[in-house]
């Protein structure tokens, strides 16, 4: 029951941080039956395969067992494609605590939770400085990406 409070906590702490109210479905998320080495694997290669770049892969697991947690096993991997990223940061500095995009990746026993906040959030924060098809398409493709490590075997 720990565990799952501490998965929770720290779910909220990072995609509520700026809540912004709209209609979009505010969490994308998915369970992998892989173990997470597999399924971080999964996620990676899923994410190339969607013409993005993994720019940092962050573990968050050293706080939480610092803080009296057992887990070895969560990440945040920080993903985008580089042109964009500036263009979208040059056109609304509102936007770069946003960027990159973020899928935050644990485990929990022998299965994976992936979970990432709709982009589509983003769009009132850029205002007009940014065609919202962007924000659409990004959806898009993070649902992809999770439904591909969803599936993977």
């Amino acid at each position: 029951m720990k565990s799952f409070r501490c998965y929770t906590v720290l779910i909220a702490l990072l995609f509520w941080q700026f809540a912004v109210p709209v209609n979009a479905e505010e969490i994308l998320m998915a369970r992998s039956l892989q173990p997470f080495p597999e399924a971080m694997l999964a996620l990676q290669e899923s994410i190339r395969d969607h013409g993005y770049t993994v720019s940092r892969v962050q573990r968050v697991d050293i706080g939480l067992t610092g803080m009296g947690y057992k887990t070895d096993k969560y990440r945040i991997v920080f993903l985008g494609k580089i042109a964009e990223v500036r263009e979208i940061a040059g056109k609304a500095p509102r936007m770069i605590p946003y960027l990159p995009l973020k899928i935050s990746i644990f485990a929990e026993d022998s299965q994976t939770i992936l979970i990432a906040s709709n982009p589509r959030l983003y769009a009132a924060i850029a205002g007009d400085a940014v065609d919202p098809a962007v924000f659409e398409r990004w959806e898009s493709d993070l649902r992809s990406i999770l439904h591909d490590v969803s599936l993977s075997e």
